[in-house]
């Protein structure tokens, strides 16, 4: 099989073949389809998560190790089963769910495997999509397409369920009456438009940077963007509540000081920050400040297999629209990487092997 293999971390991709793998007891051989790059695959690229005041999260204190093949987005067509394997067939198109835990330890018997202390997740720890096949470690994890395009469920193993798993942490009788402020209209920004309203949401105020971003989010659905760099970004968030007065919801999709820092500004008292973006850094913030204000800062990570199962039984109930998505040869990993790092990308960037 073909692979792009990151060979040390910070190194450009290198095209490397291999044996394809044969499936063993409850394993399933997959080829792959659809590849989605995620900006998260920069991360893991470098070698490291920036953790503000000149610290950083190493790849390797983590258990991540190179040479990897990266790829957590992932759909194909099953090619071989191990002969332990239930309810997958030899040609099965399937969406992968990547987020793989140990199976024996309370997060996993709790069915948060994405919260597993020693997870096997597909294109992190283990090898995964950038590549002309994928090795799954069972057939639980491996959803039926049921007509979904593979380039469109490749995306709900990562950007659709963390969206999906971030906007079901809020009280469902303000996301049902209010909009949440979205920051970052990148690949995870794009999906949580198209999902809200079949969540049952108001609506969503997105805040970008980026105008050919914004106008991508207001075509997806926005009821206003906001460009979080102007003067009066925070009033015009704030003056956009049914109050008038402050938001009670929000999403950081980026993760960084400033954006964490604009989601806080436009909360009124009691509202819910969400934090899924992983950019990188630290903000300060005055202890009496979040129990005066009442506010909560919560983080989110992906989202459970149970979540994967629900998007997309909810992605064919309603019929979806789906995100914008630049779909690219296998070949292209290095350059489609290149093109996420310089935010040249409008909605998702996929693989197609």
């Amino acid at each position: 099989m073909r692979s792009y293999t990151v060979p040390a971390w910070g190194e450009p991709l290198e095209l490397t073949e291999q044996p394809t793998p044969v499936p063993t007891g409850g394993e399933v051989l997959v080829r792959v389809t659809a590849a989605g790059v995620c900006h998260s695959d920069l991360h893991i690229h470098d070698g490291y998560y920036d953790l503000g005041g000149g610290k950083k999260l190493l790849n390797n204190d983590r258990g991540v190790t190179a040479p990897r093949v990266m790829g957590h987005e992932i759909a194909g067509t099953v090619e071989a089963v191990g002969p332990d394997v239930v309810g997958v067939n030899v040609s099965d198109d399937v969406a992968i769910y990547p987020w793989i835990g140990c199976g024996h330890c309370d997060a996993c018997a709790l069915g948060d495997e994405q919260n597993c202390p020693t997870p096997r997740t597909l294109g992190i720890l283990t090898d995964g999509g950038y590549s002309t096949h994928v090795l799954v470690p069972a057939a639980k994890y491996c959803l039926p397409l049921d007509g979904i395009a593979p380039e469109v469920a490749a995306l709900y193993a990562c950007s659709g369920i963390t969206t999906y798993h971030a906007l079901r942490k809020f009280d469902t009788r303000i996301f049902a009456n209010e909009p949440v402020l979205i920051v970052g209209a990148g690949g995870l920004g794009l999906m949580a438009l198209t999902m809200i309203k079949a969540m049952g949401g108001y609506g969503a105020i997105v805040a970008d940077i980026d105008a050919t971003k914004r106008e991508a989010a207001l075509a997806a659905g926005a009821l206003a963007v906001i460009d979080p760099r102007d003067a009066d970004a925070i009033p015009q968030a704030k003056a956009l509540a049914p109050s008038g007065r402050g938001l009670r919801m929000a999403i950081d999709l980026v993760g960084g000081p400033q954006t964490l820092q604009f989601c806080i500004d436009c909360q009124v008292k009691g509202g819910k920050v969400v934090v899924v973006g992983l950019m990188g850094g630290e903000i300060t913030i005055p202890i009496p400040f979040i129990p005066s204000r009442a506010l909560t800062i919560e983080g989110s990570y992906v989202g459970t297999l149970q979540d994967m199962r629900e998007l997309m039984q909810l992605v064919r109930a309603h019929n979806l629209p789906t995100p914008p998505i630049e779909c690219h040869p296998l070949d292209d990993a290095q350059l489609v990487l290149d093109e996420l790092r310089a935010g040249r990308i409008v909605g998702r960037g996929v693989l197609v092997p």
